[in-house]
């Protein structure tokens, strides 16, 4: 089902490779041309699915998704709708969750957005693709040098990418017009909320591991939260140091 996914909070410690080069000969490009008609075939069918936001789907055309999976895990599988694995027991999220998560996020070029939870670094390529201004936070070091060097690769050299601990968000350049977390906390962060201007989106799944999950698309009104969407969804747990210091809720 689209609406299922089993995803994490971290990718794989990897460079991904490169698009196919014209001057790698005939071989390369057909592989090329591969990549680029299963890429298409994932837009259509997102857009079944019923998401037809058409900033987003033009964003997800045109991102590289194999790029941002390790060569052992990289074969025809890699635009399915499905999570795919990047090595070290974890996964790069489904096509149609990050399609989601983006749409419910409402950016647009010149968004200031946080992501919580790099991973493989392709959910922040997708928003830069948007044209936003992104920042991104992974706790553990191998996997944010992973994926500062897949973005590059990809030519999204603009994106900031922070190893830190994702529960207290990047108060150096707060506020934010939108948060995404791609792990779960058993609840929203206080500090998330505080980094949020009024008026932003946050979107994060909440719940605890190996129970019921929802993925919950917020608006912030003042102090208050308000709830926009909900969908049933599966995450790792959100990961944090458990011995930095963090703001009581």
């Amino acid at each position: 089902m689209g609406w299922l996914n089993r995803t994490v909070c971290m990718g794989a410690v990897a460079v991904t490779g490169a698009c196919a080069d014209p001057r790698e000969g005939p071989e390369a490009n057909a592989r090329g041309d591969e990549w680029a008609a299963a890429r298409a075939a994932m837009v259509r069918l997102i857009r079944a699915y019923g998401v037809t936001n058409e900033a987003v789907l033009d964003a997800m055309s045109r991102v590289p998704r194999h790029e941002f999976i390790p060569p052992p895990f990289r074969d025809r599988s890699a635009y399915g709708d499905h999570p795919n694995p990047i090595g070290h027991g974890q996964t790069i999220s489904q096509p149609y969750i990050v399609a989601y998560m983006t749409d419910r996020l409402r950016v647009g070029p010149g968004a200031k957005v946080l992501e919580v939870g790099t991973g493989s670094g392709y959910q922040a390529a997708v928003l830069a693709a948007l044209g936003a201004r992104v920042y991104t936070i992974e706790i553990v070091p191998e996997l944010a040098e992973h994926a500062r060097r897949a973005l590059h690769a990809a030519g999204f050299n603009h994106v900031q990418v922070k190893c830190g601990d994702g529960y207290h968000g990047w108060p150096d350049e707060a506020p934010f017009d939108a948060i995404i977390v791609t792990c779960a906390p058993p609840e929203v962060p206080p500090t998330l909320i505080e980094q949020l201007r009024d008026g932003g989106r946050l979107v994060i799944p909440v719940g605890l591991s190996g129970f019921a999950q929802t993925l919950k698309t917020l608006r912030k009104a003042g102090r208050e939260l308000v709830l926009e969407d909900e969908l049933p969804v599966r995450f790792v747990p959100m990961v944090s140091d458990p011995g930095a210091p963090r703001p009581a809720p």
